[in-house]
């Protein structure tokens, strides 16, 4: 559906990736039902609809990496694909009738608080209408981050982000050049490489790499999920335990990751021969300080003669010529940006106005900032999910997801407590308080600690992304909203008129003369 047929709902959400069809399946369990979803695009998926580049994978078990309240027992491979994860997100659709409360094609280009009616105002380019509460369910990968290079508007070839692929262009026989080694580039070089004419791989840093314990799920093991589903719940308990158990390495204790180094640079020698090689591809800060990536087949891929490794960032392009900053050159038809994404300065801030005029993104110039990582001041009934500071480094953002779910049920809920047309503002010092908490523990932790640059942190090098303990600490802290926390707003009191007697004229003497 892409036209709006509510001029007023009770909640609106915004995107149908994980976080907003959660958000939904969350309101309707709570009973509410006059509420939609906001989606910019045509279908559902969020991130795994936008991401379809070839080798595009997740790095979290599939067990773990799924709702609580909706398992799968069928999943294929004990780490999913793009396309799985994709299918897995239109059956929770189907599976909890969230499709006639979904508005396609409606992107959001501003939501506006109105004071004096207590809700919302937005519009999108499907229509306009109001809510007393809206969800911001966006993601922080949702939105592709262009580099600045000199020189990119005059490249005759093509060229796109790996989160905007362009399936139609054919790669075959072509002179590639990769810009990044995140998370996608280390799936997209080993899916390409053997199509490719020539790769060329720009490496500014070099990231640690694991081993991917990737393997088909046996048809015994579905089938023994599918008859007794306890078993899916304990498959997804061990794998919650195990990373769990992990969190204190990364956010008390960073030198113990030495170990996992060794582990690191094994799964590369193994494939890397060359010591030069070997030398440009060793990162020289603490493992965990940037996200640790999972592949089998990055290494290899590297070591095969049709891919050069420049071990320096992109700094130029001059026609076809692209420029490292130390100079090397490389003649491409083609250029892949896998430089990530708007993390810390989320767009979709700045399309947020809030009670005092003011967008979100100008209250966050100097940082992003949430009581408990869900709402900000002078921004009303206007909830993140995956706010600030409740990134992971280590385990599944479903399971931070969730927490952020229970926060908003308990959130109506005190709305409905209160009664009326009334708001929640969280006050400063709660805000404050909370991210002073989170700084404080940040500072010990291997994201602060492990002597690198990550998009983790802002551009003040403040880390507003990663949450530094467990989840279970996280759940514990957003099952119930205190509403001392908050300023309770409701609808400016329309003054009471007195009722006149039909046919009289006021005595304004006597009036006059009482007042004296």
């Amino acid at each position: 559906m892409t036209e709006l047929e509510h001029e007023h709902v009770r909640v609106a959400v915004i995107g149908s990736g994980f976080g907003g069809l959660g958000a939904a399946v969350r309101l309707r369990r709570e009973g509410i039902t006059d509420f939609v979803v906001l989606e910019r695009a045509d279908a559902v998926g969020g991130t795994w609809r936008d991401n379809s580049y070839p080798g595009c994978a997740c790095d979290v078990p599939s067990h773990l990496y799924s709702f609580s309240f909706a398992p799968n027992p069928d999943w294929p491979r004990t780490f999913s694909g793009q396309e799985r994860i994709r299918e897995y997100l239109e059956h929770v659709a189907d599976t909890f009738r969230l499709r006639p409360h979904i508005r396609f094609n409606c992107e959001v280009t501003q939501a506006r608080w109105d004071a004096e009616n207590v809700r919302w105002e937005i519009e999108t380019s499907g229509g306009t209408l109001t809510a007393d509460v809206v969800v911001s369910a966006t993601g922080p990968l949702s939105d592709p981050k262009m580099p600045d290079i000199e020189g990119l508007d005059t490249f005759p070839g093509k060229v796109f982000h790996s989160a905007r692929w362009d399936h139609d262009y054919d790669l075959r026989g072509k002179r590639v050049a990769m810009i990044g080694t995140g998370a996608s580039a280390i799936q997209i070089v080993p899916a390409i490489q053997k199509e490719v004419g020539s790769l060329t791989l720009f490496q500014r840093t070099p990231p640690w790499v694991m081993p991917r314990a990737d393997r088909n799920i046996t048809r015994a093991e579905r089938w023994l999920h599918r008859r007794l589903p306890v078993t899916t719940q304990a498959r997804r308990g061990l794998l919650w335990g195990i990373r769990e158990l992990q969190v204190q390495a990364f956010t008390k204790r960073p030198n113990e990751l030495g170990l996992v180094e060794q582990l690191a640079k094994r799964n590369m020698y193994r494939a890397i021969k060359d010591p030069r090689t070997r030398a440009q591809l060793t990162p020289d800060y603490r493992i965990g300080c940037k996200r640790i990536l999972l592949s089998n087949t990055y290494y290899p891929a590297l070591a095969q003669p049709n891919v050069d490794l420049v071990a320096s960032g992109l700094k130029e392009i001059r026609g076809n010529t692209l420029v490292a900053a130390d100079g090397t050159e490389a003649e491409v038809d083609a250029i892949i940006f896998g430089t990530g994404f708007h993390v810390t300065d989320m767009p979709i801030a700045d399309r947020v106005v809030g009670a005092d005029g003011q967008t979100l993104m100008q209250s966050w110039k100097d940082g992003m900032k949430a009581l408990r990582g869900a709402t900000a001041t002078g921004f009303p009934n206007f909830m993140t999910v995956i706010g600030p500071n409740t990134g992971l480094g280590n385990s599944s953002m479903i399971l931070m997801i969730e927490a952020q779910l229970n926060y908003l049920a308990d959130y109506m809920r005190q709305l409905d407590v209160l009664g009326g047309r009334v708001a929640l503002d969280p006050r400063e010092s709660a805000v404050t308080g909370w991210n002073n908490r989170v700084q404080d523990r940040m500072k010990r932790t291997v994201w602060n600690t492990g002597g690198c640059t990550s998009w983790y942190l802002d551009a003040n090098g403040v880390n507003t992304t990663v949450w530094p303990g467990t989840t279970t600490e996280f759940r514990q802290a957003t099952r119930h909203v205190d509403v001392g926390e908050y300023v309770v707003v409701r609808a400016p009191a329309v003054p009471e008129q007195r009722p006149r007697t039909p046919g009289r004229t006021p005595d304004r003497t006597k009036k006059k003369a009482g007042a004296a």
